[in-house]
């Protein structure tokens, strides 16, 4: 009976096998881009990415293409005006076909033609949305309408038709800029515009956005609240959000002098403006003083963790700090602060502070600058203590070595924010987790003591993992990420990224030693706004190993070898980096 069990057993492993074989020889196609049969497209320029049987061939419209081993394949599309079919074929070992058709439909953009009836097709306003404006605000107007008429904007503002030869020949295009008056009462007054016609028909457009003028009795003075306060340069957006000055501590006064949307426009000196996020501000009562302080008393102390820097001041004030190289310094700039101090209190027993300096560099612009005693920054924060500004700053570890450090490793992505997608349909959250997992461990086993954002797949906020790693202080911050382009076929590399030139070197190594796999070069990239390069507490890279859109760098990453290899490296470049930060 046991000679007959083992015999069926032996049959059922045998045919288990064949059908395994048989299914992973079995023709399929599977897209990532496009997702649907029919697409219609803004531009000629698309690509076909996707993944069939690793045995497989592949045909689009009879052309051969490459299949990668692990199935990958991507495919650059011609595409002409109108329906353009695309018909895929995988064919396996044994004959078998599997087919899929897409379809792009493409309309050129027809070109711009000017305005015929009488109408006014559009109005733009610089800068636009819902505004709060202040007498002496300029606000720029752009209006496409019938040519050779009056245009106005306010009421009777009028607006200049520009030329052709300014406007590629499109005929009626009226520009022109209005300057906020004293005596204007807007009361979120909806934008338009009017237009009389030659023949003196008259017509009115209108904006669901408005304008509204500040007035003397409207609150001017807002508090910062949270602890995620963030100062803009601008009104400029991307996919990282826009332009970032740097955080600021709560409870900061900031004098209010206008809106764009949801960002209060602040002034933070006579010749400085900045921007904030309305979610991070309180407005205060009429009659809270605008934010301005005489300088005081300016000392510098220790204890057994920290160097600290205090400057005196009768109100919290708006700050921004850089930290700089050759020398080492961190620039901090004071908002609203007028210079009334004649020394600075410095004791010998500092550890990573040389020497301070202070000067008044503008009209309410009072600047702090501290040498470090070492070339390498190691972090510093900013904070409040009652009015006075402190600056702690972390001085080098004494003993430069992973064995001496704690390192903060950040598994890009997570849960529902799942990143980049590959042509295989590989995921980046999941391999940037089992990156970080595999670094971890080479770290340990340095004698590194490592913390992690998560260390399983789950979702965690960008802005939990700024206030976690704040609160917890590591010595390094690594974040591990896959990039991504549109072009899957001629865009690849991998790159390192940091946002302040003092923590530079970090991203450097790291960076160096990549590029001994072989791997091409996407740059050691500066002053990046992304969130975790954002906190100035400890030095942080953001490693964008590869590009998962990339069918042969996708095959890569996903080889366990290769990814003990990429965080051998990443052990190689830390270790440069303390060696170099040592002989210095």
């Amino acid at each position: 009976m046991m000679n007959r069990f083992l015999f069926f057993l032996f049959v059922s492993l045998i045919h288990a096998f064949a059908l395994q074989a048989q299914d992973q020889n079995k023709p399929f196609i599977k897209l990532t881009d496009p997702l649907k049969e029919v697409n219609q497209v803004p531009s000629p320029r698309r690509f076909i990415v996707g993944s069939t049987c690793k045995t497989c061939t592949l045909s689009i419209n009879g052309q051969d293409i490459k299949v990668y081993p692990t199935g990958a394949f991507a495919y650059a599309c011609k595409i002409d005006s109108g329906k353009n079919e695309f018909l895929l074929q995988a064919k396996s070992t044994t004959g078998k076909a599997y087919t899929k058709k897409i379809i792009y439909q493409y309309t050129p953009p027809s070109p711009e033609k000017s305005v015929t009836t009488v109408s006014i097709e559009s109005i733009q306003t610089y800068p636009s949305g819902n505004l709060v404006l202040r007498p002496g605000d300029k606000i720029g107007f752009r209006v496409k309408a019938l040519p050779r008429s009056n245009v106005t904007v306010l009421d009777g503002w009028p607006l200049y038709e520009l030329p052709d030869s300014l406007t590629g020949g499109i005929q009626g295009i009226y520009q022109g800029e209005y300057i906020i008056q004293q005596g204007d009462g807007f009361s979120s007054r909806k934008i338009s515009a009017e237009l009389i016609s030659p023949d003196s028909q008259r017509i009115r457009k209108e904006l669901q956005a408005t304008i509204t003028v500040m007035t003397d009795s409207m609150p001017n003075v807002a508090i910062s609240k949270g602890r995620l306060a963030h100062l803009l340069y601008g009104l400029g957006d991307d996919r990282l959000g826009g332009a970032k000055i740097g955080y600021i501590d709560s409870l900061v006064r900031l004098s209010v002098i206008g809106k764009v949307n949801d960002l209060w426009k602040v002034q933070l000196a006579p010749t400085r403006t900045a921007y904030i996020p309305e979610e991070h501000v309180s407005l205060m009562p009429k009659g809270i003083l605008a934010p301005k302080s005489l300088t005081g008393k300016i000392r510098a102390y220790t204890d057994s963790a920290y160097d600290y820097v205090e400057l005196q001041l009768f109100n919290r004030l708006p700050y921004q700090s850089l930290p700089q190289n050759n020398p080492s310094a961190i620039v901090v700039d004071v908002f609203g602060a007028t210079g009334n101090t004649n020394w600075v209190d410095q004791l010998s027993a500092l550890k990573s502070i040389s020497q301070i300096d202070y000067e008044q560099i503008a009209d309410d612009i009072f600047r702090l600058k501290i040498y470090l005693s070492d070339p390498q920054h190691w972090g510093y924060s900013i904070y409040y203590k009652d009015q006075n500004l402190v600056i702690r700053v972390k001085p080098q570890p004494k003993l430069l070595d992973l064995s001496n450090l704690l390192i903060a490793i950040d598994a890009g992505h997570g849960g529902r924010n799942t990143g980049a997608v590959g042509p295989t349909g590989a995921i980046e959250k999941d391999i940037t987790l089992a990156l970080s997992l595999k670094l971890r461990q080479a770290l340990v086993r340095e004698g590194t003591r490592v913390m992690m954002t998560r260390d399983k797949e789950m979702f965690y906020d960008n802005k939990e993992r700024i206030l976690l790693y704040r609160d917890s202080t590591p010595d390094l911050l690594l974040s591990v990420h896959l990039n991504s382009s549109a072009d899957p076929l001629t865009v690849g590399g991998t790159s390192t990224f940091y946002r302040y030139p003092g923590f530079r070197p970090l991203s450097r190594h790291i960076h160096s030693r990549l590029l001994e796999l072989g791997l091409r070069d996407y740059g050691n990239n500066g002053s990046f706004n992304f969130m975790l390069n954002s906190p100035t507490e400890y030095p942080n890279a953001l490693l964008e190993l590869l590009f998962l859109s990339n069918p042969e760098e996708e095959m890569l990453i996903l080889d366990p070898a290769f990814q003990d290899r990429l965080v051998e490296k990443i052990v190689l470049g830390l270790k440069d980096f303390l060696q170099e930060a040592a002989r210095k």
